[in-house]
């Protein structure tokens, strides 16, 4: 299994509008930068992506689950980009901004940090762990 974190504008598509999606998920479309195109095509079902918010929050807000792996996007005209289906699993207790992130050395080599426009990238599992400890601890 591999883990990743998937960005959206929280006007565009939220944590609450892919909790409401079901158990069909939703299509993780619209990408069309070709480094995150290719991060989707690495991905495997049963993968887990934290759930970003982006521009408003900048923070992982929860979890989701890649249920079908890469298919032509249907978004795209050219039929160049793909697009995964990913459903609900958790939000987390505490989101985890990206101050916090920024400031666990840690976590100073993600993607997240490094390649900010990125919007799916890899999470290595020492990283996975720690956000997901970090989302356990209340805010201050």
């Amino acid at each position: 299994m591999l883990y990743w974190l998937l960005k959206s504008e929280p006007h565009v598509w939220s944590i609450e509008q892919q909790e409401r999606s079901g158990v069909k998920g939703a299509t993780w479309d619209g990408v069309r930068n070709y480094q995150a195109a290719n991060n989707l095509k690495q991905m495997k079902m049963g993968d887990l992506c934290y759930f970003y918010h982006s521009n408003l929050g900048k923070e992982i807000v929860g979890v989701v689950e890649i249920i079908k792996e890469a298919f032509i996007d249907e978004t795209d005209p050219k039929k160049k980009f793909v697009a995964v289906q990913v459903k609900f699993k958790k939000r987390l207790k505490n989101p985890v901004t990206l101050e916090k992130i920024k400031k666990n050395k840690a976590l100073s080599h993600l993607a997240l940090i490094r390649q900010s426009r990125l919007s799916v990238m890899p999470i290595d599992y020492k990283s996975w762990k720690i956000i997901d400890k970090m989302s356990r601890i209340k805010p201050v």
